[in-house]
């Protein structure tokens, strides 16, 4: 039985609390987990929502303000000590995430709770028994073309939860679908939402909201064209459901894939583009709707 994931993960949250004041770097928190780079990113990011080097930057933050608070140490010296490379750069991240600068927190007299870390095993739910399955199927998809609309997001402090749903909605509103030129899927539009140039160290990447294309030719100048070449692909179909919980549905599968079927099934994340495929199931005439997700994968080494 391979080790639960989310004690893989933890692991890898208590390993960031005794080295906090080392240097981190995500290969090495991998290294922790016994995870690849590319899937450690992708489930740590799943189960803590934060990306590995955000939470490490959030925690040395958070020990900081402790030590402004309760100590008399120099500004400068809590700032090296946690792997800031000057007092500037400590007050700028200080204030991002306390709304005023250090001196400033400690110059009020602030006396902060013992911000904990965080505790992957008390957020655990619907954990796997052994005897639930997920249906999914494994699918080579040829390389592709896409043509359609990008924007650059990012998953720190859930940026991208809000900009991806308010990206589609200017979408579908706007009747953006239309402009798209020589599809694939001419009668019945298939849109596929698409996750691309992961960024692990910031947290950014690429979101793509576009149609599978015969060629890039005649292009409007304010549409992309992406290329992806041929990957593997475990497939997940999301339950039917009433229109009103098809996002909650979606979100919901997303974490049931990093949180139950990943840890056993002999697979990982393969680093490639990940997308959602919507189709005439997801139409609004449809009484209950479901859509496939896409996520890229290889065989797990041994």
């Amino acid at each position: 039985m391979r080790e639960d994931y989310l004690l893989q993960i933890q692991k890898t949250i208590d390993y960031v609390e005794a080295h906090v004041e080392e240097e981190l770097s995500l290969s090495r928190l991998a290294q922790v987990a016994r995870l690849s780079d590319f899937h450690f990113h992708r489930v740590f990011l799943s189960m803590a929502g934060d990306t590995v080097m955000e939470y490490v930057r959030k925690r040395r933050l958070a020990l900081s303000a402790w030590q402004v608070a309760y100590s008399d140490a120099r500004l400068l010296d809590i700032a090296l000590n946690f792997g800031f490379q000057n007092h500037e750069t400590f007050t700028r991240a200080f204030k991002r995430m306390f709304e005023m600068t250090p001196a400033d927190y400690r110059k009020q007299g602030i006396k902060p709770p013992a911000y904990s870390k965080l505790n992957v095993l008390q957020r655990k739910y619907n954990p796997y028994l052994g005897g639930i399955r997920m249906n999914y199927r494994i699918e080579t998809k040829p390389a592709y073309k896409v043509i359609g609309y990008e924007l650059t997001t990012s998953t720190n402090d859930g940026e991208n939860q809000r900009q991806i749903p308010a990206y589609w909605q200017e979408y579908l509103k706007n009747g953006w679908a239309g402009r798209i030129p020589n599809r694939v899927h001419k009668d019945n539009p298939v849109e596929l939402g698409i996750c691309h140039s992961f960024d692990m160290a910031t947290g950014s990447f690429k979101y793509l909201i576009g149609m599978e294309a015969e060629t890039f030719d005649n292009v409007p100048e304010d549409l992309v064209c992406r290329e992806f070449g041929a990957a593997e692909y475990a497939v997940f179909t999301t339950p039917k459901v009433p229109s009103e919980q098809f996002s909650n549905s979606i979100q919901s599968t997303w974490g049931a894939i990093f949180g139950e079927w990943f840890p056993h099934s002999g697979y990982e994340h393969s680093g490639a583009a990940e997308f959602e495929l919507y189709d005439y199931r997801c139409h609004p005439d449809q009484e209950l709707v479901e859509m496939d997700i896409y996520v890229p994968v290889k065989r797990k080494e041994a």
